[in-house]
């Protein structure tokens, strides 16, 4: 069920600018973007969805959110509605829509889904979650009472077979027709019109255990996006393991993987479009942090059968991400993915740059400011999941390894926020 809500958003003559006062989601920000985005407005979202890591860090955000609407900073809308989104990328001096072509264009719908099991709310969980993310949130939820952030949803948008044009027609007819409320443009490229679903399911069920009953934490704020129109773009998430040296997880690997050195003076670029090729016979990893990259491919059928856990299925095992947990973390390196060993970075060039230092090794990306300083540890690269291969898995009950899926483009945070209070 997806309902319509009174959306809160910045007043744009009580800020510096609205690309100045949102930010990317919280999952995707480390150290040097945070201060970017700190600096940029006193007002930007980042001082709500990360107030920092002290016990009292929520219920700041909680006063500071209180502030900014008594103030008119943050606004809410006089009517409730369903809100459009669009995000355009207009890289190479392409122009967006209703101008010419974009590199790639995603629109879904911003709105509120009604909570509950996959069976009675019809939301299908496709990934593991690590307990101290999800009690962060909502506990960063509850002090607030409002969702800061929406997640994001995929849903299979067939055509009706009554000749009516269906959600995703009818927002290409809006947004042709109608001026956007927001339209800005940020720093990757990309125009914006106008670790979570776990965590609402936990705040839903802590407001009902103290006797509240009804309300509205049995919604969630969430981006639905029409698969059928806009195919998602996975990107693949990486581990950095600071306590392991390359040298001793490549010897380990060798027990069940080939394991080849790459030439030396290769870049990330290179070793990138050798992991990709490596990825096409099967799993495949990049591992850096030594003074070249190897690969790690071809998994020995006996090994791999033997680490995986009962009563899985087959496209279960053979996920890339399934397969570093559990036969390369788990059985050859005896690490447990936790967040204290395993570190998480949505960037290659981040990873390889958190364990060696090495600016040469990074020329496929342009590193942020504040990059993490290297750990002498291990990186390990992975190829991106496939998205019929999650959705594969989640329609079979199961949930991929944690953090092993980045859907794309995410939405930006701080365009609509929704907060539980009775005008809601």
């Amino acid at each position: 069920m997806l309902a319509p809500f009174r959306g809160i958003r910045y007043a744009r003559d009580r800020v510096s600018g609205i690309a100045n006062v949102t930010s990317p989601p919280y999952d995707v920000i480390n150290g040097g973007v945070l201060d970017h985005l700190r600096a940029a407005d006193p007002h930007n979202v980042v001082r709500l969805i990360l107030p920092g890591g002290d016990a009292d860090a929520s219920k700041a955000a909680a006063t500071l959110l209180r502030e900014w609407l008594s103030a008119g900073v943050l606004i809410r809308d006089r009517m409730a509605a369903l809100y459009i989104y669009e995000q355009c990328c207009q890289e190479h001096g392409l122009l967006g829509r209703n101008g010419a072509d974009c590199t790639w264009l995603q629109r879904g719908i911003i709105g509120l889904v009604r909570l509950g099991s996959p069976e009675s709310a019809g939301i299908l969980p496709h990934e593991g979650v690590m307990p101290g993310l999800v009690a962060g949130r909502r506990e960063l939820m509850a002090a607030t009472q409002a969702n800061l952030e929406p997640i994001f949803l995929i849903y299979d948008g067939e055509q009706p077979g009554d000749g009516s044009e269906g959600a995703t027609g009818i927002m290409d007819r809006i947004a042709a027709e109608r001026a956007p409320l927001v339209s800005v443009s940020t720093e990757d490229g990309v125009t914006h019109r106008h670790h979570r679903y776990a965590a609402y399911l936990d705040l839903q069920a802590e407001m009902r255990a103290s006797g509240l009953g009804p309300g509205p934490w049995d919604y969630g704020l969430a981006f639905l996006v029409d698969s059928a129109a806009y195919p998602p773009r996975l990107g693949a998430i990486h581990r950095v393991l600071p306590g392991l040296p390359p040298e001793r997880a490549a010897e380990l690997a060798k027990a069940a993987f080939t394991v080849q050195d790459l030439p030396p003076g290769l870049s990330l670029d290179e070793a990138l479009q050798r992991l990709a090729a490596a990825g096409q016979e099967g799993p495949a990893f990049l591992l850096a942090g030594s003074p070249v990259f190897r690969l790690l491919s071809h998994p020995d059928p006996a090994q791999l059968a033997a680490s995986m856990p009962d009563g899985v299925s087959a496209p279960w095992r053979t996920l890339d991400a399934s397969v570093m947990q559990q036969l390369l973390l788990g059985r050859l390196w005896g690490v447990t993915d936790s967040e204290r060993d395993v570190l998480i970075d949505h960037d290659a060039a981040d990873a390889v740059r958190a364990v060696s230092g090495d600016a040469t090794a990074t020329d496929v990306a342009e590193c942020p400011a504040g990059a993490a300083q290297p750990t002498g540890g291990t990186a390990v690269i992975s190829n991106p999941a496939s998205f019929e291969a999650v959705a594969r898995i989640a329609a079979l009950g199961e949930r991929v390894p944690r953090k092993s899926t980045s859907f794309g483009p995410k939405p930006r945070t701080g365009l609509v926020l929704r907060t539980f209070g009775p005008s809601d």
